[in-house]
């Protein structure tokens, strides 16, 4: 489909036409503009291996760590809308560059932060400044490669930087964590962005909304009121089960929602065109990266447990079990490229999601029988569809919207990546820890407190089982990771479903769009 455009301002240097092709200039800024993406992708990660220093270091209490852990996605998630809109209207660049300095500047203060209250507000304060970065790169990517089969190309590149985080995250922060100190995986990000902070203004010239509206307050706050609590809430009822906190924050998530929708529908200039979504293009391209985040998480989510906890294999051994599959996305994503120049994105993407389903459904139907090969396998299979998938629908959010209105657009795809992630764990975590609370058996001689760990996880039941007798510990065991594999095999149907259905909807929603 064409691309809409707009008269550029004198201001601001004008894009190149649409035919125009990106030289050397354009791919080195892609280079510069994948380093906050590696960052991104690798603190999701590499955090994790952190906390337990963190807790003997802080000794936060049960929901400090809770908020060390949330206080930067919810921050985050709530303020990427606003940040690629106020990207929009003073310039993407300049949203950049502030956003790097301030995530740099804020690292360093976490890295060194004397108290929980503290690495909680630093946490804050890098959502803050992370959600600058994000829409901000996709976007001036948009303005970069304005030549189709080049975006596509850069787009899979860019995606790909997400995957290669991923990957690169355990190994990063247990090499930090073995020779340095916990602070040492947030001091990460400041020679990662310095180069940023260089070469951006070099490389990258500055793009913007020629005709933008006022910054309007009430939709900034009623964008951060829509998407905190709706993530507050979701990680709530994932962790503790059903609860007046967990519900009403997502009530008042939804309510924001709708105010802002209507607000947005009644603005002569929106923070965010509503319109947008009326494009099956668009809105369909959103959904199947949520659902595909989604199900890529939630993999996950259970795969790492059963490779450790139930194989048996060491936290190196299972990264390396899933880098094959991580690196099938990558290629898968740039592989992609050419095919979706002659492929319509209404075959190339239900094919690809296909291709996961039936990595999911490998799961499903061996379950506990499933050694580490198999489970290899079924991951490069969802990172074959995922990689491929997310690249050509990334590719259709940013073609389908006009370009003076990127950053809003890149904003709603960071979005959908930032909800997917909470969700795969939230959704098919809390279906898998029901599971299997409702299968573990505990033997006779258990204490209530024991009894109670057991239940919650199946790390819990692998801790107290060394605690009991060799006979007691041995049942409990056993039963644990039974119940846990076969809340495996009704997650992984689950995911496949997912999965299809985001298929059928690539199916129905792009048929109109061409390759």
């Amino acid at each position: 489909m064409s691309t809409l455009s707009t008269t550029p301002t004198p201001a601001v240097p004008s894009a190149p036409e649409a035919s125009a092709r990106a030289g050397i200039r354009g791919w080195l800024a892609l280079v510069v503009l994948m380093l906050p993406v590696l960052l991104v992708s690798i603190d999701n990660t590499v955090l994790s291996f952190a906390l337990p220093a963190i807790s003997k270091a802080l000794e936060p209490t049960g929901t400090g760590m809770l908020w060390i852990i949330d206080a930067y996605p919810l921050v985050l998630a709530g303020l990427l809308v606003s940040m690629g809109s106020l990207g929009d209207r003073v310039g993407r660049r300049k949203l950049l560059l502030v956003g790097a300095i301030g995530f740099a500047a804020v690292s360093v203060a976490a890295a060194f932060a004397p108290t929980t209250e503290l690495l909680i507000a630093a946490r804050a304060s890098l959502g803050f400044f992370g959600a600058m970065l994000m829409p901000s790169t996709l976007s001036l990517l948009r303005s970069i490669f304005t030549d189709r089969d080049q975006r596509r190309l850069a787009i899979a590149i860019w995606a790909s930087g997400f995957a290669a985080g991923s990957a690169l995250g355990p190994l990063v922060g247990g090499i930090l964590i073995e020779h340095f100190w916990w602070g040492s995986v947030f001091l990460l990000a400041v020679p990662v962005l310095i180069p940023l902070v260089v070469l951006t203004p070099l490389l990258i010239r500055e793009s913007r909304d020629p005709n933008p509206g006022p910054i309007d307050p009430v939709s900034i706050v009623l964008s951060l009121a829509a998407m905190a609590p709706v993530v507050y809430g979701i990680k709530s009822l994932a962790s503790e089960g059903l609860s007046v906190v967990g519900v009403l924050a997502i009530l008042i998530g939804v309510t924001a929602g709708i105010l802002f929708v209507r607000r947005q529908l009644s603005r002569p200039v929106p923070m965010l065109d509503m319109r947008l979504f009326r494009r099956a293009s668009f809105s369909g391209a959103v959904l199947i990266n949520l659902l595909s985040v989604v199900s890529l998480v939630g993999f996950l989510f259970f795969v790492s447990q059963h490779l450790q906890l139930v194989i048996g294999l060491s936290p190196i051994e299972s990264g390396l079990v899933l880098l094959p599959g991580l690196g099938t996305m990558i290629v898968a994503g740039l592989v992609i490229v050419p095919i979706a120049r002659r492929v319509r994105p209404s075959i190339v993407i239900p094919v690809g999601l296909l291709i996961s389903a039936a990595g999911y459904g490998l799961v499903a139907l061996l379950g506990a029988a499933a050694p580490a090969s198999v489970l290899l396998i079924a991951f490069v299979l969802l990172g074959l569809g995922i990689g491929a998938a997310e690249t050509v629908s990334n590719e259709l959010i940013l073609s389908s919207a006009p370009a003076d209105k990127a950053g809003a657009a890149s904003a709603v795809s960071e979005t959908a990546y930032e909800l997917g992630a909470v969700l795969g764990t939230a959704i098919l975590g809390t279906i898998l820890t029901a599971s299997y609370r409702a299968a573990v058996v505990i033997p006779e001689g258990v204490t209530p407190a024991q009894a109670h760990a057991a239940r919650e996880t199946l790390g819990g039941a692998t801790t107290v089982a060394e605690q009991l007798p060799a006979g007691i510990g041995a049942q409990l065991i056993e039963s644990a990771r039974h119940s846990f594999d076969s809340g495996v095999v009704l997650t992984a149907g689950i995911g496949a479903v997912l999965m299809v259905a985001a298929a059928v909807l690539a199916a129905v929603s792009l048929r109109k769009v061409r390759g």
